[in-house]
């Protein structure tokens, strides 16, 4: 036999059994690695989807109650006569007592002049808890969380480029430039705007519409009992011809906690006292720059948490808001147990012992629109 012959039918000869099984086991044990890797990589990704949403959750929501009660209290060229340092007598309408209802629906009647008024005024109020006048339109609030209502003129003229239309029956505020019209003067309401006027006073001033925004947190996001808290807003508008706040509408899910203090401006730069009952007192009569009984747009003391309700006293003080946001995964986490504490404000959170993960928020609001009417040189 040709031995060359011999020699390639060897080399030709095909796997064995045993050589083939080992084969396999180490592709299989090659597979099962990549399977888990595959696996890990996964899990992980879904992880930092989970994380980067609640993270998107806090900073959104934040965004949102930030940029809308930097607004709080525009009211164009309107000062009520409390801030107004020009008035030499003791100030008329300084609200004091209990606080306008959110919630109350429009008519000629019960909208007086001196509830008006009081919005303008007041234009943040805080809950923490539904008022009885709004439970039907704030459903499923999510017990221990805030509620917060912010008003404010409309920052464009209505029909102008990225600015709703004028509408008809619509609530619009309108003040006054003319220097015979007092710097209090205002008007809010559906009709005709030709009462306030501009520098020339003949020219009727431009209207903006009214603004009344309530934030509150429920207990779902789409469906009752879908087990999502989410913050919501009810807005002031008008919907097939009647003017009140609409049903809320969902803004962001896994909003879990919220908690709003407000800082009080209750000192004036000498230190002493507010008191509106007074006319002002001037710490230098010569010169009147500096109001002694008057705030100065900064706030004093600890920042303060509302009960029920804060009252129109405190209110009518408030020049900077502090926002405690708690923002909760929209899925559990295998494996992690939230067994974390939250502070928000004076209080904390948890721990709540389940498979979430979360995050705190907070940031703190200048009232722009009422510290500038109160600070002096």
């Amino acid at each position: 036999m040709n031995p060359r012959l011999t020699t390639a039918r060897r080399a030709q000869r095909g796997l064995t059994l045993i050589e083939l099984m080992v084969a396999i086991t180490i592709m299989l044990i090659v597979m099962a690695a990549l399977l888990t890797l595959f696996l890990n990589v996964s899990g992980s990704q879904r992880e930092m989807e989970r994380v980067n949403r609640q993270i998107e959750t806090g900073r959104l929501s934040i965004f949102v109650l930030e940029n809308e009660i930097s607004h709080a209290g525009f009211w164009e060229n309107y000062m009520p006569e409390f801030d107004d340092l020009t008035v030499n007598v003791a100030p008329t309408h300084v609200p004091t007592g209990a606080v306008p209802d959110p919630c109350l629906a429009y008519s000629a009647a019960n909208w007086t002049e001196d509830y008006k008024r009081q919005l303008l005024d007041l234009p943040v109020q805080v809950y923490n808890s539904v008022p009885v006048t709004c439970t039907d339109l704030l459903p499923r609030h999510k017990t221990g969380t805030d509620i917060v209502v912010v008003r404010h003129a409309e920052t464009c003229l209505p029909g102008t480029t990225n600015c709703e239309a004028d509408v008809a029956g619509a609530m619009y505020f309108q003040s006054s430039l003319c220097g015979t019209q007092k710097p209090s003067s205002f008007d809010l309401s559906t009709g005709a705007f030709d009462q306030m006027f501009l520098k020339d006073c003949t020219t009727p001033s431009p209207k903006r519409k009214l603004v009344t925004d309530i934030y509150y947190v429920r207990d779902y996001a789409e469906a009752v009992g879908d087990g999502i808290p989410t913050l919501a807003r009810s807005r002031f508008d008008l919907v097939d011809g009647t003017l009140a706040q609409q049903p809320p509408t969902p803004l962001i899910e896994g909003v879990e906690g919220f908690r709003v203090e407000l800082g009080l401006d209750t000192l004036s730069k000498t230190g002493a006292a507010v008191n509106y009952v007074q006319a002002i007192a001037w710490a230098d009569a010569a010169d009147k720059s500096t109001p002694a009984n008057r705030g100065d747009g900064s706030p004093d003391g600890a920042f303060v948490h509302c009960g029920a309700t804060c009252t129109a006293d405190q209110l009518v003080n408030v020049v900077a808001v502090k926002l405690h946001v708690l923002a909760r995964a929209a899925a559990i986490s295998p494996g992690h147990t939230d067994t974390r504490r939250y502070q928000m404000g004076a209080v904390a959170l948890g721990p709540f012992n389940d498979h979430y993960k979360r995050h705190a928020f907070a940031t703190t609001v200048r009232l722009t629109n009422v510290t500038g009417r109160r600070e002096t040189p």
